[in-house]
C-alpha cells in the first residue's frame, strides 16, 4: 500500500491542542487490536490506510478545517469517518449519495458503532420534505374524497387510517398504498403549501417534528440532494430542516460537483404545468364554478402545451440556443407563455376566495416567470439545455462554474470533509477542490489496500479499430465480450458509454452467447442486480448509472468490459458552454473540463471490478486511445496498479483460472 499525501494551506486554527491531541488518541485507540473495532469485529485486522484517514478526519473536525480525502477501495471509509465523528461529541451531518446509502448508513452502521463504542448520541435520519405525510393537504384532500375514484378513494381512505397511527409521518413507511399512487403527490409536505405556523395542524407536523429531532441530534444523517436543497431553503424559514453543524462530511463526495449545478441552477419539468393545469381544472369544478372561464383557459393551455411537447420531440434539440434558431419552436415556446400569462391575469380577479385557488395562482406565477427566463436565455454564464423523458420534457438552466456558489456555502465556522474513491485525477485533488471553490483544504489521497498487481487484470486488446458505433468496431467489440464471457463463464459487466451502442450489442449477444443476458432497462437496477446475483453466470449490460454504486463480490463478478473511455459528448449543453468560458479564460477545454471528468468516470466503472481482498478479476478497455494518445497516461496514473496486458488470451487465460 502506498500513502500519497498532499497538502494546500489549511484553514482554522486547533480549539485546542489538548483537545485535538484527546480525539486522535481515542479515535486510535478504537482501531488498534485492543480497541472496539478488535473486540467486536469477527476477524478484525488493523489497516493502516483506515487508521491513517481517521487521523486525518480528527484533525479536520479538531482544526474546523476543510479535508478533500480520496479513499480507495477497500480502506474502510465509513468507521474511519464515522469514528471521529461521533468521539468528538460534535453536531455532525453525514451525507450520502443515495438514500438506499442513507438508510444504510442509519439502520446498519451507525447502530452498530455506537454499540462498539458503548455510546448513546443522539442521531437522526432526515428525508426531504416530500417523504413525510402534510396532516394539512391531507385534511383538505378528504373534504374532497367523495370526487374521488374508487381506488384513489381507497388509498385515500388507507393514508388517512395509517396517519392517525403513525408517529413519524414518513411516507416510506406507509405500505398499505402503493407507491405509484396517484393519491400521494397530494398529501405530502412541500414547501410551497407550507403555511407555517399559520397551520391547524402545526403542533402535530411531522415535518416540524423530523426537523426538531434533528436539531436536537449529534449525528444528522442526509443525502446530497436534500442536504442541497435545504441549504437553500433557508430563506424561506419553517421550510429549512436542517441546523448549522459543527461537521458536514460527504461520503460519495465526486457526486456533489453535478448536484451542485442542478440545484444551484433551474429546471422546469412540463409535467409541472400539465399538473397545475390540471389542479386548476379539479379546482374550478369543486370551488369555483361560476367562472368557467379559468377550465376554458386552462384548457387552452394545455392544448398548446401539447403542441410545444410534440414540435420539440420532433426536433429533439438538447440546446436551447439551437431551439432559438427555429423560429416555429420559438413562437410556438412563446405561445404557451402567452396562454399562461392570460390564465394569471384571469386569476387576479378570484385572488382571496380559496386557498387552493390561490395556491394555483401563486405556483402558475412563478412557473410563468421561470418559464420566460428560461425562454429569453439572456444569462451567459449558464448553460441552458433540453432533456427527453419518456412523456415529460424538462428544461434546465445549469450555472457553468458553481466554485463561486459554493464559496458561500463552505463557512469558516463548519469543518468541511469530502471523501470518495474517485475524486484524484492524475495524483492530483486539485480538480475537485477547484470545482468546489475550496481556496483552503487539507488534501490527502490514501491508496486500496487491495494487491491489485495479483488480484487483477488490465486489457487493452491489440488490433482494435477506432472505438465507436461503424459495424467493424461494433463486432470487433462484440466479439472480444463472446470470449470474454466464455473464459468467465457469465459473470461479466459491459458498461457502455451510449444507449444506442447497448441496445446494438445487446441484440447481437443474445445470438452469439448461452449465457443469461440482463439488459438495463428490462427491470429497474436493483432487480437486474439481485437476478444477476441469483443467476450465478448472468452477464449484465447496462450504462452510466451501473457504473457507480454497484456492489457485488466474489466469483460472481470475474469480468468487467468497457466499451470506450467516457467522454462527455461534445454537444452536450453544459460541455459547450463551459468550454467557451475555458477559451475565454485563455485555458484548453479539454484538459480542463474533458480529461478530468472521463477520468473520474472511467475509475466509478473499473471500481466495480475489485470489491474485496480475496476478489479477482479482469478489466477489458476495448478504446486503444489509453495506449496510443498522450493524454492516456492520465488515465493510467490514476486507475489502480493493475497488471497491464495487450494480449486478450493472457486475460483470458487469467480468467478461465478465476473459474
Amino acid at each position: 500500500m502506498s500513502t500519497q499525501i498532499e497538502h494546500s494551506a489549511a484553514q482554522g486554527s486547533t480549539d485546542s491542542g489538548i483537545r485535538l491531541a484527546n480525539l486522535t488518541k481515542l479515535v486510535i485507540n478504537e482501531f488498534s487490536p485492543n480497541g472496539a473495532l478488535a473486540k467486536h469485529v469477527h476477524q478484525y485486522s488493523s489497516r493502516q490506510s483506515q487508521t491513517d484517514m481517521a487521523m486525518y478526519v480528527s484533525e479536520a473536525i479538531a482544526k474546523k478545517s476543510n479535508l478533500i480525502l480520496e479513499a480507495g477501495t477497500g480502506v474502510g471509509k465509513t468507521f474511519a469517518y464515522l469514528i471521529p465523528a461521533i468521539l468528538s461529541g460534535k453536531q455532525v451531518i453525514v451525507s450520502t449519495g443515495s438514500k438506499n446509502l442513507q438508510e444504510q448508513l442509519f439502520v446498519k452502521d451507525l447502530p452498530a458503532l455506537l454499540n462498539m463504542l458503548d455510546v448513546k448520541p443522539r442521531v437522526a435520519l432526515l428525508k426531504g420534505r416530500n417523504n413525510y405525510l402534510c396532516q394539512l393537504r391531507l385534511d383538505k384532500q378528504m373534504q374532497y374524497a367523495s370526487q374521488y375514484r374508487e381506488q384513489a378513494l381507497d388509498d385515500l381512505l388507507k393514508i388517512n387510517q395509517w396517519a392517525a397511527l403513525s408517529k413519524d409521518g414518513d411516507i416510506g413507511n406507509l405500505t398499505a398504498v402503493s407507491e405509484d399512487s396517484s393519491v400521494l403527490p397530494s398529501v405530502v409536505s412541500t414547501k410551497e403549501s407550507c403555511t407555517g405556523k399559520k397551520c391547524d395542524f402545526y403542533n402535530e407536523c411531522f415535518t416540524r417534528k423530523a426537523r426538531l429531532k434533528a436539531m436536537e441530534a449529534k449525528v444528522i444523517v442526509v443525502n446530497h440532494h436534500l442536504f442541497f436543497a435545504d441549504r437553500l431553503l433557508k430563506d424561506t424559514g419553517f421550510a429549512e430542516l436542517l441546523p448549522d453543524p459543527d461537521v458536514v462530511i460527504f461520503d460519495e463526495a465526486h457526486l456533489v460537483p453535478d448536484i451542485c449545478i442542478n440545484y444551484f441552477g433551474q429546471q422546469i419539468n412540463s409535467r409541472e404545468i400539465e399538473s397545475l393545469l390540471n389542479n386548476l381544472i379539479t379546482v374550478h369544478k369543486q370551488q369555483v364554478r361560476d367562472s368557467i372561464q379559468i377550465e376554458h383557459l386552462a384548457n387552452r393551455a394545455l392544448v398548446q402545451l401539447s403542441q410545444w411537447h410534440n414540435e420539440l420531440y420532433s426536433a429533439n434539440y438538447t440546446d436551447w440556443r439551437q431551439v432559438l434558431s427555429t423560429k416555429s419552436l420559438i413562437v410556438t415556446s412563446w405561445q404557451l407563455h402567452e396562454n399562461l400569462t392570460e390564465l394569471e391575469l384571469l386569476l387576479t380577479h378570484h385572488i382571496g376566495r380559496f386557498d387552493e385557488l390561490d395556491e394555483a395562482f401563486e405556483k402558475l406565477v412563478s412557473l410563468n416567470g421561470r418559464l420566460k427566463t428560461y425562454f429569453e436565455c439572456q444569462d451567459n454564464h449558464s448553460a441552458y439545455s433540453v432533456d427527453y423523458g419518456p412523456r415529460y420534457i424538462t428544461l434546465r438552466m445549469m450555472p457553468i462554474n458553481v466554485a463561486k456558489q459554493c464559496q458561500q456555502l463552505f463557512t469558516h465556522d463548519t469543518s468541511w470533509i469530502f471523501t470518495s474513491a474517485t475524486l484524484q485525477v492524475n495524483r492530483q485533488l486539485n480538480h475537485f477542490a477547484n470545482e468546489m471553490g475550496l481556496k483552503s483544504s487539507h488534501q490527502v489521497i490514501l491508496d486500496s489496500p487491495f494487491d491489485y498487481p495479483k488480484q487483477a487484470m488490465f486489457c487493452v486488446p491489440r488490433h482494435l479499430g477506432k472505438a465507436g458505433q461503424t459495424e467493424n468496431s461494433i463486432n470487433q467489440f462484440v466479439e472480444v465480450c463472446v470470449q470474454a464471457i466464455n473464459a468467465a463463464k457469465g459473470r461479466t459487466f459491459i458498461l457502455f458509454t451510449s444507449h444506442s451502442m447497448l441496445k446494438q450489442v445487446a441484440t447481437i449477444l443474445s445470438r452469439k452467447v448461452n449465457y443469461p443476458l440482463l439488459v438495463q432497462g428490462q427491470g429497474s437496477k436493483q432487480s437486474l442486480l439481485n437476478k444477476y446475483r441469483l443467476l450465478g453466470n448472468a452477464v449484465l449490460l447496462g450504462t452510466a448509472s451501473f457504473w457507480e454504486g454497484v456492489d457485488v463480490r466474489g466469483k460472481l463478478l470475474s469480468c468487467v468490459i468497457i466499451d470506450k473511455l467516457p467522454f462527455v459528448s461534445p454537444d452536450d449543453a453544459l460541455y459547450k458552454a463551459r468550454a467557451a468560458n475555458a477559451e475565454l479564460q485563455g485555458l484548453d477545454p479539454f484538459n480542463h473540463i474533458s480529461l478530468p471528468q472521463a477520468v473520474i468516470m472511467l475509475k466509478q466503472g473499473v471500481g466495480r471490478l475489485i470489491r474485496d481482498e480475496k476478489d479477482l478479476g479482469v478489466l477489458i478497455l476495448c478504446d486503444n486511445r489509453i495506449v496510443n494518445r498522450p493524454y492516456g497516461e492520465a488515465f493510467v496514473n490514476s486507475l489502480p496498479p493493475m497488471y497491464r496486458t495487450r494480449d486478450l488470451d493472457t486475460a483470458l487465460h487469467f480468467l478461465k483460472q478465476i473459474s
